[in-house]
């Protein structure tokens, strides 16, 4: 089902294009209880696979320097932006007085217990909880969902849910994820947060991309 962005792109392009992953995809009407995730990189990866924010396909962001993968489906929320209420919300909860949002949809790493194996999908999950991520002033969240009717994970209705080890792999990953030699690594995560404040920074993201790209919506009207 289209939303009021994405239904004039499709309608404009017919077939014969793909989809913009962030502006072109309906991030769900029950969204942010459930949505839709697109996910640029899988566990079995051993580069980093990031969106090109102008064409909406994938580009090999980096190779991985290091043994770690991640332990997740990892991607971002399309028709999210991490901007100003994300980065004030940041603040609030930290007592920081210096955090921006990162200028890029919010990310979400989605649990499951099958093997996928490769990214550049759509899927459906629910988040759970998330990391309270900054990377050097910005807000860099990162939600954690599970793929709606794993047989595993669906059971777990908020980060608490999960066992300790799945929290601190996650953790472990995006605390090294950009070590590179003789290079200062700036991110931290101060805080783990549960799915009541999961669901309020997704709010406030979608908030945020409504503000952004106001005029995008516009134009297709």
């Amino acid at each position: 089902m289209a939303d009021k962005l994405s239904d004039p792109i499709g309608r404009l392009m017919g077939l014969r294009y793909k989809s913009h992953p962030w502006h072109g995809v309906f991030i769900g009407k029950e969204a942010p209880e459930r949505l839709t995730a697109f996910i640029e990189v899988v566990p079995t990866d051993t580069v980093k696979y990031e969106i090109d924010k102008d064409s909406g396909y994938l580009r090999i962001d980096r190779p991985q320097k290091y043994s770690n993968v991640i332990p997740a489906l990892y991607g971002f929320v399309p028709q999210t932006f991490c901007g100003d209420l994300v980065g004030d919300y940041c603040m609030e909860k930290t007592g920081r007085t210096d955090i921006k949002g990162d200028g890029d949809p919010i990310d979400i790493c989605v649990l499951t217990e099958k093997t996928i194996a490769h990214g550049d999908i759509l899927v459906y999950a629910r988040p759970i909880g998330g990391f309270r991520m900054i990377d050097g002033n910005q807000a860099d969240d990162k939600i954690i969902a599970v793929l709606l009717n794993d047989v595993v994970y669906s059971e777990y209705k908020d980060l608490s849910d999960c066992p300790p080890f799945v929290i601190e792999r996650l953790k472990h990953y995006f605390l090294t994820y950009k070590d590179m030699p003789g290079e200062p690594n700036d991110t931290e995560i101060p805080q783990v947060y549960g799915v009541e404040e999961a669901l309020e920074v997704i709010r406030l993201s979608m908030a945020d991309y409504q503000k952004r790209f106001d005029n995008l919506g516009k134009l297709l009207y």
